[in-house]
C-alpha cells in the first residue's frame, strides 16, 4: 500500500468534528451556495451538502478534490469540486458564504498569500455574503509540547494501520512549523516511518482583519471554536464587504 494524501489527510483532518456546528449555522443563516476553500476530501463540504446547501470546493490538491467528487458521488450529494488555489481563484459563480476552515489561511505563505486570498474570496461574495475564516488560537502561556495531543491519530485500511503523531512545535520566521511521525504498518507488521512537516504562519485576528479592510472587506465580528482534548482551539473572523 502507497499511503498518498488522500489517506493522511483523512487521518490527521477527517475525525475533526468541533466546528461542524459553526459551519452548519453560518451555511443555513446565509441561505445560499456555500464556497469552501481548502476543501481537503470533504469533511465540512459534504457535511454541509448532506444538509440539504449547494456547496463548492476548492482545494489546491488535484488528489483530494478527486477524492472529494467521488465520496459525493457515492453519497448522492450535490457538491462542485474544484482544483484551484485560493490565491488566485476565478469561477464563475457566486456564494453568500465563503469558508475557510482548518486554518487554511495559516498555509498561504504570509501577509500576501492571505490578502491574495481575501480579495479572491471578496469576488466571489453575493450581494450581503459573509467570508468566515479559521485561524488556530495562539499557544499563550502554553507550553507547545503540552498543547500537542498525547495520543497519535489513527486510521486502519484493509489491514494497514496508518498512524500521525505530533513530535514538535518550532519557531520559524512569521510562523511555527507542526512536525509529525507518520507510520505505515503493514498488515504482517512490517514499519515505515517520516517526518512531516507544515509551515503554520503566526496570524492574529485583528491582523486578518486589518489584511481584509485592506481589500474592501470589513469585519463583521468573530466566532470561537472551542478547544477539545486532542486539537486546539479556533477563532473564525467574520468579514463582509465593506459599505
Amino acid at each position: 500500500m502507497r499511503a498518498g494524501a488522500v489517506a493522511w489527510h483523512d487521518v490527521e483532518c477527517a475525525s475533526y468534528e468541533a466546528d461542524l456546528p459553526l459551519w452548519r449555522e453560518l451555511a443555513a443563516l446565509a441561505g445560499g451556495p456555500v464556497l469552501e476553500l481548502g476543501c481537503g476530501t470533504g469533511r465540512v463540504a459534504l457535511d454541509l451538502a448532506a444538509a440539504g446547501h449547494a456547496v463548492t470546493g476548492v482545494d489546491s490538491d488535484a488528489e483530494l478534490v478527486a477524492e472529494l467528487a467521488r465520496r459525493a458521488r457515492l453519497q448522492g450529494l450535490r457538491v462542485d469540486a474544484v482544483c484551484a488555489d485560493a490565491r488566485s481563484l476565478s469561477l464563475s459563480g457566486r456564494y453568500e458564504l465563503v469558508i475557510a476552515p482548518m486554518q487554511v489561511v495559516q498555509l498561504l505563505g504570509g501577509s500576501a498569500g492571505r490578502r491574495q486570498a481575501l480579495e479572491r474570496s471578496g469576488e466571489h461574495l453575493s450581494a450581503g455574503g459573509v467570508v468566515a475564516i479559521a485561524l488556530a488560537d495562539p499557544f499563550e502561556a502554553v507550553a507547545p509540547e503540552d498543547a500537542l495531543p498525547p495520543l497519535p491519530d489513527v486510521r486502519e485500511e484493509n489491514g494497514w494501520l496508518l498512524s500521525s503523531r505530533p513530535v514538535a512545535v518550532r519557531p520559524r520566521r512569521g510562523g511555527v512549523a507542526v512536525e509529525r511521525l507518520r507510520q505505515l504498518v503493514a498488515p504482517g507488521g512490517e514499519l515505515a516511518e517520516e517526518l512531516h512537516s507544515v509551515l503554520l504562519d503566526a496570524v492574529s485576528a485583528g491582523e486578518l482583519e486589518r489584511e481584509a479592510a485592506a481589500v474592501g472587506l470589513a469585519a463583521a465580528g468573530r466566532r470561537p471554536v472551542p478547544p477539545t482534548p486532542d486539537h486546539v482551539g479556533s477563532t473564525v473572523v467574520m468579514l463582509e464587504a465593506a459599505r
